[in-house]
């Protein structure tokens, strides 16, 4: 079992940024793959970034230069820096923990609001 809790949203103006955060606990060893997901109101749940346990990268083209997905050293939490906020981001923010079985685990979600 895993347990996925993200933290660090809120409200931010326009071309600032956040740090989201993302710790995993529980059966920790057993998870490869963590990443990002957002959905706004009505609409679809899109991919953001996602990262492995080798450091591999993935990252939606729209926003890659403007957020980066990292890791700590012990590979139980993964970061997602967003720099030039637009009021286009605001979303509800979801990490996302999976195993090599293909069971995938989601936070709560955590808000972030662009405005001014």
């Amino acid at each position: 079992q895993v347990q996925v809790v993200e933290s660090g949203g809120g409200l931010v103006q326009p071309g600032g940024s956040l740090r989201l955060s993302c710790a995993a606990s529980g059966s920790i060893f057993s998870i490869y793959h963590m990443g990002w997901y957002r959905q706004a109101p009505g609409k679809q749940r899109e991919l953001v970034a996602t990262i492995t346990l080798d450091g591999n990268t993935n990252y939606a083209d729209s926003l890659k230069g403007r957020f980066t997905i990292s890791r700590d050293n012990a590979e139980n939490t993964v970061y997602l820096q967003m720099n030039s906020l637009k009021p286009e981001d605001t979303a509800v923010y979801y990490c996302f923990a999976a195993n090599l079985g293909q069971t995938v685990y989601w936070g709560r979600g955590t808000q972030v609001t662009v405005s001014s």
